[in-house]
């Protein structure tokens, strides 16, 4: 068992004619059994065309009545991102995943106002997606450093998540499913979110957490794992801080007020019985130790 997606997913991808959406979802298709899941592309401008035998549709509810897909995939620019979205959560998808940067937050912040009360889960913006390995990978991850395996992974930093893997991989021990959730400021599924499915999960001994500075997201999934969770934990906390005039990391972290710093982020997990680290080269050994 895996957490959101498995062989048996049936995957749209919304922005298939563009050259983002056809690299990544060759490379999607090629990995495992992509090619029985990548199902359909979605263009209102060229229905009716393919992408190398992948059929594409006017729009995502028509790509759903022919295919049968629950999943979406999303390239499409930042201009019409959260429209795309938009457009998934009302043909009642199960899980749409956005990987598009740079989407105007007040464009977010109405869309996930219009998600309340609705079936679909989000994963995103601005987030590398989501694998689970040997079976099918939704994003941008590089496929091949992943090993199936009991060991859950989520992450809001897209490239600290392929570093915790292959860190995970060179000691033996392969992951369940990985999910980068994407660090801005208004987006889905949150690290809580994701925690309460790998506590369910059968097939999930232990999880990796790497958060980084700004908002409360790890704090709050701390608490809820120390009251809740029956598998052991460990954490990463990035801090990186940029320069004055530069920008690093992702749009949510920013610290406000003195709330939001690693330090704090990183005194509330350990004080909730997660196993932290500051060294982000430790991650996989420190997973290894509690196992």
């Amino acid at each position: 068992m895996s957490i959101l997606i498995n062989r048996n997913s049936r995957v749209i991808t919304q922005g298939i004619t563009g050259k983002t959406g056809q690299f990544h979802t060759r490379m999607c298709r090629d990995y495992a059994f992509g090619k029985e899941c990548f199902v359909a592309g979605v263009n209102p401008r060229k229905p009716g065309e393919d992408f190398e035998g992948i059929p594409v549709f006017a729009t995502v509810k028509e790509a759903k009545q022919q295919t049968g897909a629950s999943v979406s995939v999303i390239y499409v620019p930042p201009p019409s991102a959260a429209a795309a979205i938009d457009e998934a959560v009302e043909a009642e998808l199960d899980l749409v995943i956005c990987i598009t940067e740079g989407i105007p937050v007040r464009d977010m912040i109405r869309t996930r106002y219009n998600m309340q009360g609705k079936k679909t889960r989000l994963i995103g913006p601005n987030c590398p997606g989501i694998i689970t390995p040997d079976e099918l990978k939704i994003g941008i991850m590089p496929g091949y450093i992943h090993k199936k395996g009991r060991i859950g992974v989520v992450s809001r930093s897209g490239t600290l998540t392929y570093e915790a893997v292959a860190q995970l991989g060179e000691l033996g021990l392969g992951q369940s499913t990985c999910i980068g959730i994407g660090g801005d400021p208004v987006n889905g599924l949150k690290h809580l979110d994701v925690m309460q499915l790998f506590n369910d999960d059968d097939e999930t001994d232990a999880v990796l957490m790497v958060g980084e500075i700004g908002g409360s997201d790890e704090e709050d999934c701390a608490r809820w794992i120390k009251d809740n969770m029956r598998k052991p934990v460990v954490g990463f906390i990035a801090g990186v801080t940029a320069p004055p005039g530069k920008r690093m990391g992702h749009a949510g972290a920013i610290i406000s007020g003195g709330k939001g710093t690693a330090q704090e982020k990183l005194d509330v997990m350990e004080a909730c019985g997660i196993k932290v680290t500051r060294n982000p080269a430790e991650m996989g050994k420190l997973l290894q130790s509690v196992l």
